[in-house]
């Protein structure tokens, strides 16, 4: 497919870059020290699963996050860190896909009371789906670079 200044695939790849610009924003603008060595975005996560209308959110938080609070920490923020290298550069595109599409149904589900914040993830989530069906990776890509996912 032919657009006015891009190909349809080189679109794809566009849409795929700038959703790892994004992840890399997110991680860009958390506080590192608060999260790392104060617990501030755990704290806080804990404080939106506490008082959510779901109960399956808050034990699930409770079974899975509260008992492992720092390792938790480390495993958001870096994890944002993956996905927005793995997308802007292209590398393991479509695990860095499926990771951020699942990253972001759970933030999605957790601010089910936040509407920005439900906007945003759902966002990013409905092109992290159009980007893995639409195999995003084919074009500038170090994933076309070297043969993976063909």
């Amino acid at each position: 497919m032919q657009t006015v200044w891009l190909t349809g695939a080189e679109w794809l790849a566009v849409l795929r870059i700038g959703l790892g610009l994004w992840w890399l924003e997110s991680w860009r603008h958390k506080d590192k020290k608060g999260w790392f060595e104060r617990g501030t975005g755990i704290a806080w996560a804990a404080d939106v699963a506490g008082r959510h209308r779901w109960p399956a959110v808050k034990s699930g938080f409770d079974a899975v996050v509260a008992p492992r609070p720092k390792l938790m920490a480390h495993v958001v923020v870096y994890a944002e860190l993956a996905l927005g290298l793995g997308l802007v550069t292209g590398l393991l595109t479509p695990v860095a896909l499926v990771g951020g599409l699942l990253l972001n149904l759970l933030y999605l589900v957790l601010m089910i009371h936040d509407w920005a914040e439900q906007g945003q993830n759902a966002m990013m989530a409905l092109i992290s789906l159009v980007a893995l069906l639409a195999v995003s990776w084919q074009t500038w890509s170090l994933d076309s670079v070297i043969g993976l996912f063909r």
